[in-house]
């Protein structure tokens, strides 16, 4: 069974977070939920999570892939804590793949991981210096997936799905929930 690592923050974008791990769990992927900021974790809107594990206790060799959600609070969170930074660098020099949504690709650009070609919430691409957004919803470049934010979060999703359950569950996946 695929095995990826959500990281959250306090002011994580509960949307998004909540698609990813959703999504992927539907398609028979084990979803790490980390906490960043403790065990209790609560997003941009006031929702709370409980993490599955503290960020620390996250191993790379047991991962296919870490997927960090955006919401801007969060993500200037997961782009300053080392443990993360270190993750990120880890996934990539282990040619692991690597996901970031919303402002998320901020905390890959920090780690110096985030791909020539990308996408993001209009507006944080001011803050990557050296990369080139696209404007799409979901972007794919080497082992680097990005996404544009809330309103793309189920396709970013989706697209985590068919890249580690393949086309067939990409498709199951997408009928069982009406995405069009």
């Amino acid at each position: 069974m695929p095995q990826i690592c959500v990281p959250l923050a306090n002011g994580f974008e509960e949307i998004e977070a909540i698609s990813i791990i959703d999504i992927c769990r539907r398609a028979q992927i084990h979803v790490i939920v980390a906490g960043v900021d403790g065990m209790h974790v609560r997003g941009a809107q006031n929702i709370s999570i409980e993490a599955d594990c503290l960020i620390d206790t996250v191993d790379v060799k047991t991962l296919d892939m870490l997927v960090l959600p955006g919401g801007l609070a969060g993500t200037q969170t997961l782009a300053e804590h080392p443990m993360v930074q270190s993750l990120l660098k880890q996934m990539h020099q282990a040619n692991k793949h690597i996901g970031a949504i919303c402002a998320a690709p901020y905390a890959l650009h920090r780690a110096n991981v985030l791909s020539e070609n990308f996408t993001c919430y209009p507006g944080i691409e001011d803050k990557i210096v050296g990369a080139k957004r696209q404007d799409q919803a979901v972007v794919i470049n080497n082992k680097v997936m990005t996404s544009q934010g809330v309103g793309t979060a189920l396709h970013f999703a989706l697209e985590i799905v068919k890249l580690l359950q393949g086309e067939q569950c990409y498709q199951q996946i997408k009928r069982a929930i009406l995405v069009e």
